[in-house]
């Protein structure tokens, strides 16, 4: 099965999923298509690596470069891995 571009299949579950990185620097996995209901803002910044942030109160909106993103993490219908522990 062909993946959209940029995507990897997630290991749990094998959909497709677009890996961004945190302000933190971690990874997260994203759903790939833009979701009205997601609550992370993701975008590519200058380097083409896809950033991630959550909406916040005090910045509850994308801004104009960011798009409305659903953590994978959310909807995988497999999900047998586990967080790693900090």
């Amino acid at each position: 099965m062909t993946q959209p571009h940029g995507t990897t299949p997630c290991p749990s579950c094998a959909l497709p999923v677009r890996w961004a990185v945190t302000a933190a620097g971690r990874r997260q996995a994203l759903n790939p298509a833009p979701d009205g209901g997601g609550n992370l803002a993701a975008y590519t910044d200058a380097t083409g690596r896809l950033r991630v942030r959550a909406l916040t109160t005090e910045r509850p909106v994308p801004d104009h470069v960011e798009w409305r993103a659903m953590p994978h993490v959310a909807t995988c219908v497999r999900p047998t891995h586990q967080r790693q522990q900090r």
